[in-house]
């Protein structure tokens, strides 16, 4: 059998990975790994965890997801009661062990490991520049940067040596950073990544999302601020804003599709922000339907919502098949069309003869849609209509999600019309802009909206060619 697909949809945007951080508890190894169970949805090509015992740093990371990766045996060798851990779906670099993190140096006596999510749009540049100084890299990941920019400056205190890296890099990082003695926890100034903080037995704890922090029973703290570098060791917790301020950017993706929805995002609730979305859409659009459906399991909420609001039934109109994981894919069109029934498949005697609305989260580039379409009007559906709970996605990122290029992307090439036609549906309707970002109920100045609007709050060089709106290069 051939392990080749994540979890995700091939045809939904994927996240670049999730990252934890423990400080205290002294069995810190397992702590990190039940956060990283609990982040696996961001990740599922590799794994890993460095720890520090105050002397050394030991680590273990491997291909594959957390439960794969580590073993009772494996734990019991990471001993210290500093840990963090990395879960990754490669956006920048390979999927291959040398690529996976968290990354471990030793330069001068002193060890340092480094676990990053988000993606650093000047890193080739960066990269070229170092090279020709004598860096050598050990993988093709864009994180590895930071350390080489730091070494340069390692003559400073680590602190100083790691500000001085940090303003030579453009993009989006959340950041925990291992010392043989300390922890540190780093989010750019921008905020495009989340990063929380908590508490737990007199320690502390660092996590992409705050589901992490309830698996393993830590109390919720506060997000690590845009701009902010905490350092946490013997002396307790110290925070450094050395970043001038600039305007937040949070990624809105995270609360319509990457988060999981018993999380706590941009201190906003996942779940509420997802059944708003679909409230806002029933007052946009209201077909005539006998029910409402979602694809689940990412459309689910925003069908909740949908169907609060209007009244209209909800049905779960396709059942997921939970136990598929990551399935083999053979070479031939009728293997593929078997694989995709069995991920989801309609409940026949509630769908046949009925108009029915389907709520999803987004279209990327349709093919999945279209495929499921055609497998409900086998079966008898007599009218197919869609509402998606976000606008069009016409632009890539560059910030750590792993969109198509542009023209890849389905609402890029084609007006909403021509999708409907294209996946075969009777109607199909997009989320408002403004309906979006009032369902969020934060300052809708503080997102980052460039796969919507192709206005991207860090300009994208020339070198990453793909992310350009071709009519609108002008970076």
């Amino acid at each position: 059998m051939i392990r080749v697909e994540s979890f995700h949809s091939p045809n939904k945007p994927r996240e670049e990975c999730g990252i934890v951080g423990v400080y205290g508890p002294l069995d810190s190894a397992r702590l990190a790994m039940l956060g990283l169970f609990a982040l696996q949805h961001r990740g599922q090509e590799s794994a890993g965890i460095a720890v520090a015992d105050g002397k050394r740093i030991a680590s273990h990371k491997g291909m594959g997801l957390v439960s794969e990766v580590f073993n009772e045996e494996i734990l019991c060798k990471l001993h210290g009661h500093i840990a963090i851990g990395h879960t990754r779906y490669s956006t920048a670099g390979l999927s291959v062990l040398a690529n996976a993190q968290p990354i471990v140096i030793h330069h001068r006596n002193q060890s340092l490991a480094l676990a990053h999510n988000g993606n650093i749009v000047n890193a080739k540049k960066l990269r070229k520049k170092l090279e020709r100084k004598g860096s050598i890299f050990q993988s093709t990941v864009d994180s590895e940067i930071i350390f080489h920019l730091m070494v340069h400056n390692l003559r400073n205190e680590l602190e100083e040596a790691l500000i001085k890296a940090l303003e030579e890099i453009r993009g989006a990082y959340s950041i925990t950073l291992l010392t043989e003695d300390k922890l540190f926890a780093i989010r750019d100034p921008r905020g495009f990544r989340p990063l929380c903080l908590g508490k737990l037995h007199g320690g502390w704890i660092v996590a992409s999302e705050t589901c992490a922090l309830d698996l393993i029973g830590a109390t919720y703290v506060r997000d690590v601020e845009p701009g902010e570098i905490i350092i946490i060791d013997s002396s307790g917790l110290n925070s450094l804003k050395p970043f001038k301020e600039k305007g937040r950017s949070f990624c809105i993706f995270e609360l319509i599709y990457f988060a999981r929805p018993d999380s706590t995002i941009f201190e906003v609730n996942v779940y509420n922000v997802r059944k708003n979305l679909g409230k806002y859409l029933a007052q946009e659009y209201r077909p005539d339907v006998d029910l409402v459906m979602p694809f689940p399991d990412s459309g689910t909420y925003a069908a909740l919502g949908y169907t609060e609001e209007s009244h209209i039934p909800f049905e779960m109109g396709m059942i997921r098949n939970h136990y598929v994981g990551r399935t083999f894919i053979q070479p031939s069109q009728r293997i593929r069309d078997i694989d995709t029934k069995i991920k989801l498949n309609p409940v026949k005697s509630i769908l046949k003869g009925k108009k029915i609305l389907i709520i999803d989260d987004s279209i990327v580039r349709g093919t999945t849609s279209k495929s499921r379409v055609e497998h409900l009007r086998s079966i008898g559906v007599r009218e197919i209509h869609m509402a998606v709970s976000c606008p069009p996605t016409r632009f890539p990122c560059p910030y750590g999600i792993d969109f198509s290029s542009r023209s890849e992307l389905i609402a890029a090439e084609k007006d909403t019309k021509e999708i409907a036609r294209y996946i075969g549906l009777d109607s199909l309707y997009y989320l408002s802009l403004r309906g979006m970002l009032k369902a969020t109920t934060l300052d809708p100045k503080g997102f980052c909206l460039a796969c919507f609007t192709g206005k991207y709050p860090i300009s994208v060089p020339p070198e990453m060619g793909k992310y350009l709106p071709e009519e609108e290069s002008s970076f």
